[in-house]
């Protein structure tokens, strides 16, 4: 690996990034820019993130086949590193030109180890919260003058994009667990905010997803981990722990004062001295542990705690977690990335605080909740059925959209009806739909909400395409009005 790591990092040889439009690629394609490396990359979808690339000096190609491969070849000899991602089928046409042609290609994974391994830095981990914690730790940093590096794997509000060069000491990275690769990192912190079994297509039981964590956990110079979850607790021994559930035999904690829809008031104790009291705008017990994992790392990185303080009251999530797309017809829509059920029930449980306290960070409280869920993968769908059913259970209203196989094959019976029909066995009063295309689910949608409603839209694969769908749809009569068209609501 040492071998392949340090000639990536060499500005002689131009980086070339087939699907440089995704989340993770395109970071990296930015970073690399920034810092006056030749850079290039393939994507048949046009997207602002592909235009924000251009601006940064990435030369963009429309079309992904060989003759990409030979323009490069021209312009850049066998120099020219390829960079792919997992998504990156063998049957690409670039990159099996990229093969015959000699030129040296490596993971995506290879990229950001590189610049981890290269500077002192952050490396997030875990089966929940990775983005949100990673974007809350890089937000801090700059905002209290710190002006880190990130390489997140969702938009920053604080940045309008996923990646960030600063001059700084500290580079901020998303480390993601879904093939393994994080294994390669060499970061100077390492967090890992919880673990529990996902992405089975990949890791067969959880000891398996545990040692693999572990073999990170030992690349790191120091370890800052979760104390409050239980499989963190069995099998590692941080550097430090934080917690929320207690002060005492832990570095960092923050116990909440007050739990309302539109944030969490919390006090904040190092190693069981109270240090302060700090306000975050972002409701739910899940995002509060994402805060003080972020609070702890900055304070490891010697950032004052008033300071801190100060900038947590402009936090905001990521992009695609919990992310108000607007209004219609009287509804409130929220695009939202949950695809395990642990992360469904924390959507729903912080939605329902909104409902109950009376309070929200949308423009209006919700009165009910329409949880509109597309199951990601056959195999993730499989192996967590029951406990999707329980999750979405906490809905008034549930909406499914046809399963994203993510190119998966299926799995025969897993689908989005077996779903249904758990959850049916589970809540049989519970209104339930389920949906055989997004124009349909939009239509369903219609139908089966109202206004005073939040449409809660949580996924990983196409379902974010719903909001457009609505847009689309002609103002329709409200449910509860059917004679009197009810007018649609700008975002």
């Amino acid at each position: 690996m040492e071998t392949l790591l340090a000639p990536l990092l060499d500005h002689r040889a131009p980086h070339h990034f087939i699907g440089v439009g995704g989340i993770g690629m395109s970071a990296l394609a930015g970073i690399l820019a920034d810092r006056g490396f030749r850079v290039s990359g393939s994507d048949t979808r046009d997207s602002p993130v592909l235009e924000s690339l251009r601006r940064r000096g990435v030369r963009v190609f429309s079309q992904q086949d060989a003759g990409t491969i030979a323009t490069l070849g021209q312009e850049g000899g066998s120099s020219a590193l390829v960079v792919i991602s997992t998504a990156v089928p063998e049957s690409n046409p670039e990159l099996m030109a990229a093969r015959q042609a000699g030129l040296t290609i490596c993971h995506r994974s290879d990229v950001l180890a590189a610049l981890i391994n290269a500077q002192p830095s952050i490396a997030v981990a875990g089966s929940h919260g990775k983005t949100t914690t990673s974007t809350l730790i890089a937000t801090l940093l700059a905002a209290t003058d710190q002006d880190p590096t990130a390489v997140i794997g969702g938009i920053v509000p604080a940045f309008q994009s996923n990646a960030r060069s600063g001059q700084g000491r500290v580079l901020v990275a998303e480390a993601d667990e879904s093939d393994g690769s994080l294994v390669k990192f060499r970061s100077s912190l390492g967090l890992i905010t919880n673990l529990e079994l996902d992405h089975t297509d990949h890791y067969p039981d959880l000891e398996a997803l545990i040692q693999t964590l572990q073999r990170f956990a030992a690349g790191c110079g120091s370890l800052l981990a979760n104390a409050d979850c239980p499989v963190l607790s069995q099998h590692f021994q941080p550097g430090a722990w934080w917690s929320n559930e207690r002060s005492e035999g832990v570095e960092f904690a923050a116990l909440a004062v007050e739990e309302h829809g539109e944030g969490t008031v919390a006090d904040f104790y190092e190693s069981g001295e109270l240090v302060g009291r700090f306000n975050l705008p972002l409701p739910g017990r899940h995002n509060l542990s994402n805060a003080t994992a972020a609070l702890a790392a900055c304070r490891l990185e010697g950032v004052p705690f008033g300071a801190l303080a100060t900038a947590m009251e402009t936090l905001r999530s990521p992009g695609r977690r919990f992310d108000f797309r607007g209004g219609w017809a009287g509804r409130q829509v929220v695009d939202d990335y949950a695809h395990h059920p642990s992360e469904v029930e924390a959507t729903l449980h912080m939605a329902r605080l909104m409902v109950t306290s009376g309070r929200s960070p949308l423009p209006e409280v919700p009165q009910r909740l329409v949880a509109v869920f597309q199951p990601h993968r056959y195999s993730r769908t499989a192996e967590f059925l029951d406990a999707f059913a329980a999750a979405l259970a906490l809905a008034d209203t549930v909406l499914l959209a046809p399963l994203y196989a993510a190119g998966e094959a299926p799995i025969p019976g897993v689908d989005s009806q077996i779903l249904a029909d758990c959850l049916h066995q589970l809540r049989p009063e519970l209104p339930l739909k389920v949906s055989g295309s997004l124009d349909q689910l939009a239509e369903q949608v219609v139908r089966s909400s109202q206004p005073g409603d939040l449409v809660l839209v949580m996924g990983a694969g196409d379902v974010n395409g719903l909001w457009s769908r609505l847009e689309a749809l002609e103002p329709l009569k409200s449910p509860d009005a059917p004679d009197a068209p009810t007018a649609r609501v700008a975002a």
